[in-house]
């Protein structure tokens, strides 16, 4: 049994925490949220640890993260670790641990998939740092990882920054998949030839090159909403698969696929694109196409 301080209990940090308890670690965890936390603040949850201490962040990236980093680095000791287990950028690695190793604290970053499903099949880690310090987390790792082999949920991807780099790329591999997926879903939607969609793609589960966990979340969600109209199609993105664009372009890699994923989110949320409206119009000028003028309350250009 370890001891782990935890930081941030939304829907992964919170599953993460029982994940752990349930493998038999002691797991005292904050939140701003006074119906979750375990303690009241951050100077509590040290306070509630016995060296050397292990505190793990699981807050937003950016400003939040870097904020809590430097607020651990005046509560923590020298030997202390600190895993940042959000979705940092990598760049933010080397900053956060050269502040944290002034203190002798070691940091570690940690790229975690699995969603909310990570309590039930555990959470797929890429980490970066050095070995010491993960070889000091790898009871936690274990706990967290999917059981099976190692390697198969676990990897020591490199030094510090390796991990979210590492977690980067997938989720850029993620935009591209989840996209694929939905085009496929259109192109069956939009056919007269197929008929029973959902039980096309559910077909695809078993024996197909195509399976896949998205592939099984996709066709659990058709199970609820065949014709997924209770939803509206605009997507955010978190940053990751910008992220993976602009690092695809700083080494020359090409990446048409994930890219045009990216793209296609940003399309999803223009309710009136401006640029297919050039299209449109260009598409009248060099060749007399229709045109399909804007009605006076879709919020589109003129329709003079």
């Amino acid at each position: 049994m370890v001891q782990l301080g935890l930081i941030g209990l939304g829907k992964m940090g919170f599953n993460m925490r029982e994940r752990l308890r349930k493998a038999g670690h002691e797991v005292v965890g904050y939140d701003r949220n006074p119906d979750v936390t375990d303690v009241a603040s951050l100077a509590d949850l040290v306070g509630a640890l016995a060296a050397p201490r292990t505190v793990w962040i699981m807050v937003p990236a950016g400003d939040p993260t870097r904020q809590t980093v430097e607020e651990l680095r005046e509560l923590l000791s020298e030997g202390d670790l600190v895993i940042d287990g959000g979705n940092s950028r990598f760049t933010d690695d080397s900053a956060n641990s050269a502040s944290l190793a002034e203190k002798g604290i070691g940091y570690l970053d940690c790229g975690v998939s699995g969603g909310v499903w990570g309590l039930e099949v555990g959470y797929g880690l890429m980490v970066g740092g050095e070995h010491k310090w993960v070889e000091q987390a790898m009871p936690i790792f274990d706990a967290l990882r999917p059981e099976g082999p190692r390697e198969e949920g676990f990897a020591h991807a490199g030094p510090v920054g390796a991990g979210h780099f590492s977690k980067m790329v997938h989720n850029g591999i993620e935009y591209g998949l989840m996209q694929a997926y939905a085009e496929g879903f259109e192109l069956l939607e939009a056919s007269e030839l197929v008929t029973d969609v959902p039980a096309t793609i559910k077909a695809w589960q078993r024996g197909t090159v195509v399976r896949s966990w998205l592939l099984d979340l996709l066709v659990r969600a058709l199970d609820s909403d065949p014709e997924l109209d209770d939803l509206r199609g605009y997507v955010e993105d978190s940053g990751e698969g910008r992220w993976t664009v602009e690092e695809a372009i700083n080494h020359s890699v090409p990446a048409p696929v994930i890219s045009a994923a990216l793209f296609a989110r940003f399309a999803s949320r223009q309710d009136d694109s401006p640029a297919m409206r050039a299209v449109a119009a260009l598409r009248n000028q060099f060749g007399g196409h229709a045109v399909h003028m804007a009605g006076p309350s879709s919020g589109g250009g003129s329709t003079h």
